[in-house]
């Protein structure tokens, strides 16, 4: 039935991709144009008209920059702020950048100072009219371990062109690209070409989050995000499409409810994609990933007044985030390791047909749910795929394998509100916890400029959650948005393993199961700036390598 299922949609899907979709969208999840390393900038100066320094101190630039390093100097002793703002030098008819990192070795310096200094560098470049850039990531600063990947990557961020934008520009005869080639200046030939391999890889993996995050409600709702996913992948990486809202209801009733609304228009029915990734030679390890893909949130029957709904075609972050790490998968394919992904891919309407709070509804893993805020919809949607993939790992042939559930969401305000923008937070369950796994991921996030904050899952969380009477087995929420809710972005957690029947295999289980939730409200990135991609480098650095 499943099977079926999927090969009618898929065949559907590729002739409304084809008849819709123009070669903007074709060239989906890569990087449109030419990423190289170089070792010799004055070998290479024909090749770029702007070269991009990120750096601490001129004087620290080795010896073979030559006479870039003396144009920099002069200009130094003339511009007073030249050390603490972006600098345009003209130089040889070419443009010189300079963007500072400032201060590299107090407590609260890390290597988002490299970072935040190339998307400045970048940003100027393009202002200035460049279109074949260099970037130099200064060996000074090495103090941090991934400087030169996290200075890559945030450059080419700065390089990403919205997929609206590109079909736009294709539809007009403009180009789809800000630049017509990147050089990235290392010393070393060998280690240059490895890290413009690597970040092009994260990169690809994060057009493709980007792409499906920050689509608009119709651009990206749910049909048409599996139509970008299906043309999106190759055969290294299995895709399957589950859409119907009957099929939908008998699978994943909590998501279906949350549908019931949506389903009356096809454009905006609901779809769940499952992506299968599985390595050559023995597994070692399994992991599961289910997303939140809100495509657009209402609020429901408990809308979202007074202007708070704009900027709510973000809510799907968490399944463009997942489907990213499987466009890296793709470009890596790392040999020990399987994946599954599941993505929610659901819209939050309102209308006579949408659900409402007292209703209860049966879980896929048999626990009854009573609805209190119908804007509190992505942890309905995720839950069922959550109890697929704890059922999934559970078998044998995979519980072997140490298996690693994730939820993935921008689910709650107040993440944001404890946190602040910029930070995904980590909560581990028991199993989890007993590796360490929160604090393993924010080493990583630190490493890759992609922090995260660790959160943790209490009894209190439970008992927000216990149920009031005996009609149901859970609350869903209360009445109150997260932001003004105490442990407001803990107890979904805690409702999450619940609802997917993972409260089951704690320390306490004979069949433990590690599971992690990540909210990524805050660090998603807002309208009207792009999708960040996060966690995507964090995650790569800690589970891919």
């Amino acid at each position: 039935m499943v099977q079926r299922i999927y090969r009618k949609t898929f065949r559907l899907m590729l002739v409304t991709f084809s008849q819709n979709c123009t070669n903007a969208m074709a060239e989906t999840g890569k990087i449109l144009f030419p990423v190289t390393a170089v070792t010799e900038l004055q070998d290479a100066q024909t090749q770029w008209d702007t070269l991009v320094i990120v750096l601490n101190s001129v004087e620290n630039l080795p010896g073979s920059f030559g006479a870039i390093k003396s144009a920099l100097e002069t200009m130094q002793k003339v511009d007073n702020a030249f050390s603490s703002k972006v600098s345009l030098v003209h130089f040889e008819g070419k443009r010189l950048i300079v963007s500072p990192t400032g201060p590299l070795s107090r407590d609260q310096d890390d290597v988002r100072r490299c970072s935040d200094a190339a998307e400045a560098g970048v940003k100027r470049a393009l202002s200035a009219g460049a279109k074949c850039l260099c970037l130099v990531a200064a060996p000074e600063l090495k103090v941090f371990e991934e400087y030169q990947l996290v200075t890559l990557l945030a450059a080419l961020g700065a390089l990403y062109m919205p997929l609206e934008v590109r079909e736009w520009n294709i539809k007009n005869g403009k180009s789809c690209v800000k630049v017509s080639s990147f050089l990235f200046w290392c010393d070393n030939e060998k280690d240059g070409e490895k890290i413009v391999s690597h970040a092009c890889n994260i990169e690809n993996g994060r057009i493709v989050a980007r792409d499906i995050g920050g689509g608009d409600p119709e651009w990206m709702a749910a049909p048409r995000a599996a139509e970008y996913i299906l043309a999106t992948f190759s055969s290294t990486v299995e895709v399957k499409v589950y859409s119907g809202h009957a099929e939908l209801e008998k699978r994943f009733p909590l998501l279906a409810a949350v549908n019931r609304c949506a389903q009356h228009v096809p454009r905006h029915d609901a779809r769940v994609v499952k992506l299968h990734y599985k390595g050559e030679g023995e597994i070692k390890r399994i992991l599961y990933f289910v997303g939140k893909g809100i495509t657009y949130d209402t609020g429901g029957a408990d809308i979202k007044a007074g202007g708070h709904m704009a900027g709510m075609h973000r809510d799907k972050c968490g399944a463009a985030t997942v489907a990213g790490l499987f466009k890296i998968l793709e470009s890596v394919k790392p040999q020990d390791i399987e994946v599954v992904g599941w993505l929610a891919l659901v819209r939050n309407s309102v209308g006579s047909d949408c659900y409402v709070s007292d209703e209860v509804i049966t879980s896929r893993a048999g626990v009854r749910v009573r609805v209190v805020n119908t804007d509190a919809e992505g942890r309905m949607v995720m839950a069922d795929l959550l109890c697929r993939a704890k059922e999934s790992a559970l078998k044998p042939k995979n519980y072997k394998y140490c298996p690693h559930i994730f939820t993935i969401a921008t689910l709650t305000g107040h993440v944001t509100r404890a946190y602040g923008p910029n930070y995904t937070a980590v909560l581990d369950n028991g199993p989890a916890r007993k590796i360490s796994f929160a604090q393993s991921l924010q080493k990583a996030g630190d490493i890759m400029g992609d922090p995260f904050e660790i959160s943790t899952i209490r009894r209190e969380d439970y008992d927000f959650v216990a149920p009031p009477s005996e009609y149901e087995d859970v609350l869903q929420a209360n009445s109150l948005p997260s932001s003004a809710t105490p442990r407001g972005h803990q107890f979904p957690a805690a409702f999450h393993l619940i609802v997917s029947g993972l409260n089951k295999h704690g320390i306490d289980s004979s069949t433990p199961v590690a599971y992690t939730h990540l909210d990524i409200a805050g660090s998603g990135g807002d309208h009207p700036n792009f999708p960040t991609g996060a966690p995507i480098p964090a995650l790569v650095h800690q589970l891919i390598g």
